[in-house]
């Protein structure tokens, strides 16, 4: 069964930092500060991760979703391209989602282990039927992008 991306698209009102105003029955404006290039990075049809760019820290591994900062030394993290292809950990399936849940009821939830990443990515799998240990690989909503993790999905690899 094919899933279709969320309909809403959200409006970019400044790039630098990331601002969106995502419409709803109300609207929020936020900026997602030192987060903004992972969201701008899925326009791109690239999967951002951080790493700590210390070279004194032992703490080398990616991470997604992204930290501003080292949980180790606190130090400024760079940005990494991630895989795409990863394998999936866990999942579940949405029946009786709540109002705001922008997905169709029967998505299936997933977390994704990535080789190289130190935890595991939640997201969704837009096509197919999940299965534990289950390759996929991202697929990003470029069309209408709504400028949230949405625009991130996986199908079988």
């Amino acid at each position: 069964m094919a899933i279709n991306w969320p309909t809403r698209a959200a409006e970019v009102l400044n790039e630098e930092p990331l601002v969106i105003k995502n419409d709803k029955f109300w609207y929020h404006i936020h900026s997602y500060g030192g987060w903004g290039k992972f969201f701008q990075g899925l326009r791109a049809k690239k999967l951002l991760a951080t790493r700590c760019a210390n070279p004194k820290c032992a703490e080398k591994r990616l991470w997604l979703p992204p930290r501003a900062e080292c949980p180790d030394c606190w130090h400024d993290m760079e940005w990494v391209e991630a895989p795409q292809v990863g394998t999936i950990f866990t999942h579940s399936t949405v029946t009786y989602p709540g109002e705001l849940f922008r997905l169709a009821p029967g998505t299936p939830l997933i977390s994704v282990e990535l080789e190289g990443v130190c935890t595991k990515l939640m997201s969704w799998l837009k096509d197919g039927k999940p299965a534990f240990g289950m390759k996929v690989k991202a697929v990003f909503n470029t069309a209408k992008p709504t400028n949230t993790i949405l625009d991130l999905a996986w199908v079988p690899a």
